[in-house]
């Protein structure tokens, strides 16, 4: 209904798993890490949870359009099942026939390990993914343990991914079932998004649907992020009814009154309204003793005249209580307007003479050429330069001088975290995506390079344009390789270790330095712990990209911008 008032091509906050809406939080892309890594070798299981409404379940439809041509999957969505009927339905799964007319766990456990290990023989890794697994019965749960006892004397043959709510912790922690938990390789608890992420995440949706224009002020994403909890499926029945109560009363924009009203359609409030009119006669009284105090005051004797009355418009109030912690505005200063955008470059005596226009606007006069000139940019901060003969793609260019692309979704804290130039997709005021450079993040200001000028702008401002997409390069190590752990044997790994040293301060001993050994995991997983990393001690793009940083390593542009 509301689709044509907002200029939307589609429901940007439908509750379907779709991946295309798949907001990646630092949150999610852990998540989403740790199931990549049950699809590579090991065995055992890997353990996914979180609450209701956290994305597990779109996660996991992310990971199939990202399965490795090499790997055969199955995949359980209804756990609610006998131990024989689990195996039949795996083996349906991956097209092993059986005789049905002699169905038993013995008959299909054969079955199931005649195909596991011709599999095994052809390349193939085979992997089973269980949806809803807090739903799995004691027995059941058993009969997958013991599936991952098929195995050859080196390597096991099944990987299973245990994807469930909160309470499949609690089952996996009884006492009963000590020997599956033991055999977790990997854990991984989905948590509620943070209240800056919830304002991307409704950004990028919004985005995914044609927006062009701010949909929810700030204080409506306070409220929003208030009642969700940070719960990404309530954030969606949230704002789908707030907009749709902002069509019905005519607004272009949702304010927290239509919020408030849509949780009450939604949600259950009524717990909260009962505390509210419990408070009431408390406040009441409250209120009664401050009136009459400002009574009191308001008739000293010594209160020679009476303040002329100033009229306030109501958006100006919503702007102050909106704006941040600051220093009091001068009252006799000029001041620009909010959305002003200035080169750096213009000195103060000539600033006057410059027609101040919004960043939107501003992008929309970006022609197509901002493309290659944000990627010139980019690369001239790697001391590369860019010949104009290179059509994109830009990224198989890179890999000529050892750098790896990194297309991500964050925020303002995932950028300080990467520290690393990057090019942020921004919207123009036209509704087109425009590459521009991010070169440096200092504090809460934004270098920006806009049609090759050097812009200096509050990061706040540039959010109301930037829905999160943003694209940066990663120095990779000598050789190239990547994803090294334990048992693998390369010249990079005599390089990581080094740099390790370098970073942490210490000696790691290897009587083969060629080796990736217990002793350099250990390190590997102290360096992770450290920088906030998933510890699972494999060297893969995000830990070589702090390693990179840690250890100083020459050549590395830096987004924070250097104490001098």
């Amino acid at each position: 209904m509301y689709l044509e008032h907002f200029n939307l091509t589609e429901r940007p906050f439908s509750i379907t798993p779709d991946p295309r809406f798949l907001y990646m939080s630092a949150r999610h892309r852990e998540a989403l890490a740790h199931l990549l890594y049950g699809l590579g070798d090991g065995g055992g299981f890997v353990q996914l949870t979180g609450e209701v409404g956290t994305g597990k379940t779109t996660i996991c439809r992310c990971l199939l359009e990202q399965i490795p041509d090499n790997v055969d999957l199955a995949l359980v969505l209804n756990p609610k099942v006998t131990a024989i009927e689990l195996i039949a339905t795996v083996c349906d799964e991956l097209g092993v026939s059986y005789d049905e007319k002699d169905v038993s766990v013995k008959s299909l456990t054969d079955v199931l390990n005649r195909y596991l290990l011709d599999a095994y023989a052809r390349g193939r890794h085979t992997v089973l993914i269980i949806d809803e697994a807090q739903n799995l019965s004691a027995d059941v749960l058993e009969q997958v343990r013991l599936l991952t006892n098929l195995e050859t004397s080196t390597q096991k043959l099944l990987q299973i991914i245990l994807i469930g709510q909160p309470e499949l912790r609690t089952l996996l922690a009884r006492e009963d079932m000590r020997q599956l938990a033991q055999r977790v390789t990997a854990r991984y608890h989905l948590e509620p998004i943070s209240r800056e992420e919830t304002s991307a995440y409704i950004k990028h949706r919004l985005q995914i649907c044609g927006s062009s224009q701010p949909v929810f002020n700030k204080r409506a994403v306070d409220r929003i992020q208030h009642l969700s909890g940070g719960i990404p499926r309530l954030i969606n029945v949230l704002c789908d009814r707030s907009m749709l109560g902002a069509y019905v009363e005519g607004k272009n924009q949702v304010d927290t009154r239509v919020v408030k009203k849509a949780a009450h359609e939604v949600l259950a409030l009524d717990g909260e309204e009962q505390v509210r009119r419990s408070r009431l006669p408390v406040l009441l009284a409250v209120l009664l003793v401050l009136l009459v105090i400002g009574v009191a005051l308001w008739y000293q004797p010594w209160q020679q005249q009476q303040a002329s009355p100033q009229v306030v418009a109501e958006d100006e109030v919503e702007a102050v209580i909106d704006s941040g912690p600051g220093e009091p505005a001068d009252a006799g200063a000029a001041v620009d307007p909010p959305d002003a955008v200035v080169p750096d470059e213009v000195l103060p005596e000539e600033q006057a003479e410059v027609e101040a226009v919004s960043l939107g606007a501003l992008l929309s006069q970006v022609d197509t050429s901002g493309y290659r000139a944000a990627w010139t940019e980019l690369f001239a901060l790697w001391s590369v330069v860019l010949p104009g003969s290179v059509e994109p793609d830009f990224c198989d260019f890179a890999k000529q001088y050892g750098l790896l692309c990194l297309a991500e979704q964050g925020n303002w804290t995932t950028l300080r975290d990467f520290d690393r130039p990057a090019i942020l997709t921004l919207l123009a005021d036209t509704g087109e995506r425009v590459p521009v450079l991010l070169q440096h993040l200092d504090g809460s200001v934004a270098e920006l390079i806009i049609n090759n000028e050097l812009y200096r702008l509050a990061v706040e401002q540039v959010e109301q344009n930037w829905y999160g997409d943003f694209t940066l390069l990663l120095q990779l190590p000598p050789g190239g390789r990547l994803y090294l752990q334990v048992g693998d044997r390369d010249p990079v790994v005599s390089w990581i270790r080094d740099r390790l040293e370098i970073a942490l301060g210490v000696i790691i001993p290897a009587d083969d330095p060629l080796n990736f050994d217990y002793a350099l995991q250990r390190e590997v997983l102290a360096f992770q712990r450290a920088q906030g990393l998933k510890t699972d001690g494999i060297v893969g793009k995000y830990t070589m990209i702090h390693l990179n940083t840690a250890s100083r390593r020459e050549g590395v542009p830096l987004l924070a911008v250097e104490p001098s």
